[in-house]
């Protein structure tokens, strides 16, 4: 490390889509402060979404479940010049009591969120792109926005796998793919099977179908793939490297708003976002991408900042709602 250069820690435990928006702001840190040491510290099961970012030199990981203590004294240990938190959460401030030193966070607007979801958008404005806010966080490094989208880096070795799964299933020789990742965490954040189904049955035989997401959309992937009569699910085969190498070779991607959304318009695949019960103004839209966004302008949005076990409402309107055939006119937006 150049003495006198910038040593920074940033510490953002999880999730996907969340720790892909960190990344204009890695690299910002890295073009303005070349020499710098920058450490990320994020939750060992989410690794893999910097883990092969070149514009970091070291990762920690925490295991999810066990005590901060041990972390807490691994990074007071370091000579930190910048402590940056880009989670607000209780974890991230317990770490911060135990590492001490001076930390700077980013604006989360809990309560302005809150009058958002109480009021259904009534009033409380925008809160303005997640990917920006965290640039508040490194208010005393000099760093700005360029305008450029998320970024998420494959391995040779993941890009090998992910042509040799196209090739066996013939995927993409002659037809552009459009990919699907069906799954969610939460159930109101999962446009209805159904839905699913009846858009890969209506899908123009001009493209191909993929299916993607984890273990837990095995079964519907394959009720997809029937559905369209061609085509291949992918679903719980590949870890999240090498579903980006995949998504790098795909002409577009459907998907709610979950992290495999973010995971598309990082490798620059143009996509169609899903919104159900969250909304623009949070700030978690598609940042700086190719991205046609289809929702219901319903009075009950926004119910949740995250999305949850059920409709509060009993009827997940604001998905149901949205109909495969909007999804193809979206897509023809896109060219796709």
């Amino acid at each position: 490390m150049t003495p006198g250069a910038p040593n920074i820690l940033i510490v953002r435990f999880s999730s996907i889509g969340d720790l892909l928006l960190t990344t204009p702001l890695l690299r910002a840190l890295r073009t303005r402060h070349p020499e710098a040491r920058i450490t990320c510290v994020l939750r060992e099961d989410m690794a893999d979404t910097l883990r092969h970012n070149p514009r970091i030199d070291r990762l920690i990981t925490w295991r999810h479940g066990t005590p901060l203590s041990a972390l807490g004294r691994q990074l007071r240990e370091e000579p930190w010049t910048h402590r940056l938190d880009l989670h607000g959460s209780l974890r991230s401030h317990a770490l911060r009591r135990l590492v001490g030193g001076r930390w700077t966070g980013y604006p989360k607007h809990r309560l302005r969120r809150a009058l958002l979801i109480r009021t259904h958008r009534a009033r409380g404005g925008d809160l303005g792109p997640v990917a920006e806010r965290y640039f508040a966080a490194a208010r005393d490094l000099d760093v700005f926005p360029d305008g450029g989208p998320a970024e998420f880096f494959t391995t040779p070795e993941a890009d090998r796998e992910a042509a040799a799964f196209l090739t066996t299933h013939r995927l993409g020789e002659l037809r552009p793919i459009v990919a699907v990742a069906p799954g969610a965490a939460h159930f109101t954040k999962r446009w209805p099977a159904a839905h699913w189904e009846a858009l890969a049955a209506r899908l123009p035989a001009t493209h191909d179908l993929l299916v993607l997401g984890g273990p837990a959309e095995r079964e519907l992937g394959e009720r997809i793939v029937a559905a369209a009569g061609r085509g291949a699910s992918a679903a719980g085969q590949f870890s999240l490297i090498g579903s980006g190498a995949l998504l790098k070779r795909a002409a577009a991607l459907v998907a709610g708003d979950t992290g495999v959304l973010h995971l598309a318009t990082a490798v620059g695949t143009p996509a169609v976002a899903l919104y159900g019960p969250t909304v623009r103004e949070f700030g978690f839209f598609p940042y700086h991408a190719q991205a046609v966004v289809v929702e219901r302008d319903l009075r009950c949005r926004p119910c949740t900042a995250h999305g949850g076990p059920a409709c509060p409402l009993g009827h997940l309107h604001c998905l149901v709602q949205i109909e495969p055939t909007a999804v193809l006119t979206a897509l023809e937006a896109l060219g796709r």
